[in-house]
């Protein structure tokens, strides 16, 4: 199930709960670890009581954005306040994106982030906003707004760049294995095989 429930919408390997939030639909990810209830979140988005709630009985290691644009952290000084022990972290070429106190931990892409008894691999994926960020396990794929179900995020100037774009979905989300479940930053989840086929197709149309 999605929305503001309490449900797992994934249960194994990682625990996954979806949360839409705010006007544009956000879709905020709560990310555990089965064994130890250690948790992320994914994009602050918005709607703060929600995603605090949706954390309840977990322990927050991290809020891990995903880009600067406000849609992705309007919820996310109030969630720091209420999670003091968690850090934030994201692509330091976004951190002037965020309003204070903002993030306080850089990841560049090629981190493996810890929570309990799993992982992410963090994967820098310009294109959207110069410090796009993916956050990748066995099986899934976190990927903001830079790769959605039949393309890419936009590029609009002067922070997207849509030859960027297109070279980091080729380099770094196109290489995971065709079985990896892409969850978006807006809309419906897909897989790495479904959009594959597709690529050619985007870089074509130039859009």
């Amino acid at each position: 199930m999605s929305g503001h429930g309490l449900g797992w919408d994934v249960e194994d390997p990682l625990r996954i709960r979806i949360l839409r939030v705010g006007p544009w639909d956000n879709a905020a990810y709560v990310v555990a670890c089965p064994e130890t209830g250690a948790a992320v979140l994914i994009d602050a988005a918005n709607e703060a009581e929600v995603l605090i709630r949706a954390l309840q009985g977990l322990e927050l290691v991290a809020i891990l954005e995903t880009h600067g644009h406000e849609d992705h952290w309007l919820a996310l000084a109030q969630l720091q306040s209420h999670f003091p022990g968690a850090w934030t972290g994201a692509h330091r070429g976004d951190w002037a994106m965020f309003d204070p106190p903002g993030p306080d931990r850089s990841l560049e892409g090629g981190e493996e982030l810890e929570f309990g008894h799993r992982r992410l691999r963090v994967l820098h994926t310009p294109g959207h906003t110069p410090g796009s960020l993916c956050f990748a396990h066995p099986g899934y794929v976190f990927t903001g707004d830079t790769l959605f179900p039949g393309g890419p995020g936009a590029t609009r100037p002067p922070l997207g760049s849509f030859p960027t774009i297109c070279e980091s979905i080729r380099s770094q989300l196109l290489v995971l294995p065709g079985e990896t479940v892409v969850l978006p930053g807006h809309g419906d989840a897909t897989t790495i095989a479904r959009e594959a086929p597709q690529f050619q197709g985007w870089v074509a149309r130039g859009w």
